[in-house]
């Protein structure tokens, strides 16, 4: 049957797909505008399935805040290539995801994933990711959520250009002090807050790498112990973030910042597109030696 302009022009303003993809989905369901979004949903979870297994290390943190302060979430969106990153239609999924963690309870992104979109209670994010891979033609993954409440004191927020994105929970200290802060985690990535919250495991491994550097230098027992002991008091000063120079002035510690504020920081997080993911590295001549070697 023929399939009108307008029909096509409904199933595009409802799908956000081509054009050329709306006119064959209608023609393949003679027409049914209803059928033709399921079959092309179908597509879109098979097109996603497909492109699963590939590495999605590119990306943007989403980040929100709400009821003033007092709550907020952060989300890790991946995709595979920068280009697609910056493309606005992952922008606006982007901010769907954020503002969908938002209003829902989901604790991980398995069950944010499950959730309906902020606004359309009739898709899920899920959905509307498989969609989105259908168009981009990327894989594109929900990384990580983390979820903020501040019962005592006010969520404060920074973003450094889309890749890094850090809320800290202030009690006392006003919105300038709270931004500074915020900014600061971005640029130094503290392990954590205090010296009482370094991991154990992480405190005995760097303990035996600094016996050991020690042992080797022929030192008696005594002697290194003192160059662990202090060796360790620098590292703690190193990954936490109190014990670390504030970014905007090296002679000042966040401690002794946050003390003449009058202000504490109560927790935090630091979220940075790709960390922990191993990128695939192509290498453009060993992939045309292989192509030539099939070849022959």
């Amino acid at each position: 049957m023929a399939i009108s302009a307008s029909l096509v022009k409904e199933l595009r303003e409802r799908t956000g797909a081509g054009m050329m993809e709306c006119k064959r989905a209608l023609q393949e369901t003679d027409g049914d505008i209803e059928a033709a979004i399921e079959a092309m949903r179908k597509s879109g979870q098979a097109k996603a399935a497909k492109k699963a297994g590939r590495i999605a290390a590119d990306g943007v943190v989403e980040l929100q805040l709400a009821d003033g302060g007092t709550r907020g979430v952060m989300v890790e969106i991946n995709s595979e290539t920068d280009f697609v990153a910056k493309d606005e239609n992952f922008a606006r999924f982007a901010q769907t995801v954020g503002e969908t963690a938002l209003v829902s309870a989901a604790a991980d992104v398995e069950t944010l994933g499950g959730q309906p979109l902020a606004g359309d209670g009739a898709t899920t994010l899920d959905t509307a990711r498989e969609a989105l891979v259908a168009k981009v033609g990327e894989n594109v993954q929900l990384r990580r959520l983390v979820r903020f409440d501040a019962p005592q004191g006010r969520l404060h927020s920074y973003r450094h250009g889309v890749r890094i994105g850090v809320i800290v929970d202030l009690v006392g200290g006003d919105e300038a002090l709270g931004r500074d802060i915020a900014m600061h985690i971005a640029a130094t990535n503290p392990m954590c807050v205090s010296a009482d919250d370094v991991p154990a495991e992480a405190l005995e491994r760097e303990r035996e790498i600094f016996r050991a550097q020690a042992l080797e230098s022929g030192k008696p027992p005594e002697i290194v112990d003192k160059i662990i002991g202090g060796r360790m008091r620098k590292f703690t000063e190193e990954v936490t973030l109190l014990g670390q120079a504030f970014v905007k002035d090296p002679d000042t510690s966040v401690e002794q910042l946050l003390k003449q504020a009058g202000a504490r920081v109560a927790a935090f997080a630091r979220l940075e597109v790709g960390e922990g993911i191993e990128k695939k590295t192509e290498n453009f001549a060993e992939e045309v030696q292989a192509q030539a070697k099939q070849a022959e």
